[in-house]
């Protein structure tokens, strides 16, 4: 037969002796991927491309492929880093909402700004 010694939680509520699980703070390696792709992409890259911008590509040539992502996750992540490459960590509040909305964590937003920051520091 087991025992089990309680006297540890004596007083205390059960739930705070549980261990909660932590918020995630970092990125796959795919995530981290596209943070690096994000530092050749320009703030143009953001904007979609107007009608007559890509008639005139079809009709002169030079037709680029957009830089956004098909899966919106990676893509909210993609635009707030191109953004703090090239502005630095003030993101916009619609941006940082949709970085959140996307499901990245505020612990995420933040290490996604401190590596970014290091980046522009080199």
């Amino acid at each position: 037969m087991a025992y089990l010694n309680f006297s540890p939680l004596q007083g205390q509520p059960l739930a705070d002796a549980i261990p909660t699980k932590r918020a995630a703070t970092g990125f796959s390696a795919l995530e981290w991927q596209v943070v690096a792709i994000a530092q050749r992409d320009g703030l143009s890259s953001l904007r979609r491309p107007g009608r007559l911008s890509m008639a005139l590509g079809v009709v002169f040539g030079g037709q680029r492929t957009s830089p956004r992502l098909a899966d919106e996750r990676l893509e909210a992540l993609r635009r707030a880093a191109v953004i703090a490459w090239r502005r630095g960590p003030a993101l916009p509040p619609h941006e940082v909402r949709a970085f959140h909305k996307a499901g990245f964590t505020p612990e995420q937003y933040d290490t996604l700004l401190a590596s970014i920051s290091r980046g522009r520091a080199n």
